[in-house]
């Protein structure tokens, strides 16, 4: 066998394993992959949000802001600020999916 027909065997190989590793319906892999996506998500919404360019990527200034986050929402008016914050995000979203809607008229 050639190194050239070796190499495209390996390829063929890997490809295999990789759509075999996409369909895998195993509970344990089905929930590690919803987890990842969901990480996934979240991080987005870091980015989303601006707070990687504000810090600079600076994970830790991120973590130090998450957890200041986190004790807001341990204090007493926990509903007022979830309201307030829900409020924002929905906002932005909408304006994000209109945004999206009318470049897609555009582009007609």
């Amino acid at each position: 066998m050639t190194v050239r027909a070796l190499a495209k065997t390996l390829a063929l190989v890997r490809r295999a394993e990789a759509v075999a590793a996409r369909l895998d319906t195993r509970a344990w892999v089905v929930q590690r992959r919803e987890r990842t996506h969901h990480l996934i998500e979240l991080g987005g919404l870091v980015t989303k949000a601006g707070l990687v360019d504000l810090t600079d990527d600076d994970r830790a200034a991120l973590l130090g802001g998450l957890l200041e986050l986190a004790d807001q929402l341990q204090d007493v008016g926990r509903a007022d600020v979830l309201a307030r914050w829900r409020h924002r995000g929905r906002h932005v979203f909408e304006a994000d999916a209109e945004s999206h809607h009318s470049k897609r008229e555009k582009a007609r």
